[in-house]
């Protein structure tokens, strides 16, 4: 279905609202649908795959997907650094104040120059607004990306020394709830800029799961040249070859490296560390080949 209602007679009064969450199947967005599910909150998943489904490269899709939507989680894919998300978010952000959705919150990404623009679009208006800047994703490890490398032992990247502060998608996920359902205003025009506690390389991170796991799997560099030449010949497409490269090569140049405060801010505790997600995520066996499915349901 895609408007799912939980009974909760003590919370009667929020059913009248409806949370509208784009991407509800991707990283952050299923665990933003789970948060706000289990308050009682009446959520509409936007996706492709829906019974009312949104595309964003089908504007027509997106007023019966925001219809009766007082509240929304932006999640654009593939990413906002690519050619032509900012006029699409632009133009999304206004079809949804026109319907009547004034609460927002968007996902964007930390030092995307491109991702900076999007929040500045969305800042411009009169939405009552929440940005949460993150920074790369733990869950990339075992949540599709670098899964397969892990799985096969031996993971080549175009990066080496550059140090990550990886945040949680849970973190990311508790944030975006609080914002959705906020009703004092305390996230309202807030701008969080989310990391995790600690900064890491990614062999260091590679390292961590090969500890937690048992196993011996090894982080190679290789030069970015090499790595696009190798997805070019998987035959993965090229407008996503350029994305990562990008990524890798700009957003991985240590710009990112220092330590924010944002989930702090936004929920008055310490953001989740790399080391307990890789504790967390190694008791589900996905990185020892149980099916990614079956993973995700343990760790619930």
């Amino acid at each position: 279905m895609v408007t799912s209602t939980a009974s909760h007679p003590a919370h009667s009064e929020y059913h009248d609202e409806l949370i509208l969450v784009i991407g509800g199947h991707g990283k952050t967005g299923r665990r933003v649908v789970e948060r706000l599910q289990k308050a009682g909150r009446n959520v509409r998943i936007g996706s492709r795959r829906t019974e009312l489904p949104f595309d964003w490269n089908q504007p027509e899709t997106w007023a019966p997907a925001l219809r009766g939507v007082t509240a929304a989680y932006v999640s654009y894919q593939p990413d906002l650094a690519v050619p032509g998300a900012l006029a699409t978010v632009r133009d999304f952000v206004a079809q949804a104040l026109r319907q009547g959705t004034r609460r927002l919150v968007l996902l964007s990404g930390r030092g995307e120059e491109e991702a900076q623009a999007a929040e500045q679009a969305l800042q411009a208006t009169d939405a009552d607004w929440t940005i949460l800047r993150a920074s790369w994703f733990a869950q990339n490890f075992s949540e599709n990306f670098f899964l397969d490398s892990i799985l096969a032992g031996e993971v080549a990247l175009p990066v080496d020394s550059v140090a990550e502060p990886f945040v949680d998608a849970d973190d990311i996920a508790d944030i975006a709830a609080a914002a959705l359902t906020d009703s004092r205003g305390t996230h309202s025009r807030q701008l969080y800029e989310l990391t995790g506690p600690h900064a890491l390389t990614f062999p260091e991170a590679i390292n961590e799961i090969a500890r937690a796991t048992g196993r011996e799997i090894r982080f190679i560099p290789v030069p970015t040249a090499d790595y696009g030449a190798e997805m070019e010949r998987q035959g993965i497409p090229r407008e996503y070859i350029d994305l990562v490269l990008y990524l890798f090569t700009t957003v991985l140049d240590g710009r990112n490296t220092p330590l924010a405060d944002g989930v702090r801010q936004a929920l008055g505790r310490e953001p989740r560390s790399f080391g307990d997600y890789v504790r967390a995520t190694a008791a589900t066996g996905v990185w020892n080949g149980v099916r990614q499915g079956e993973a995700l349901a343990a760790a619930e």
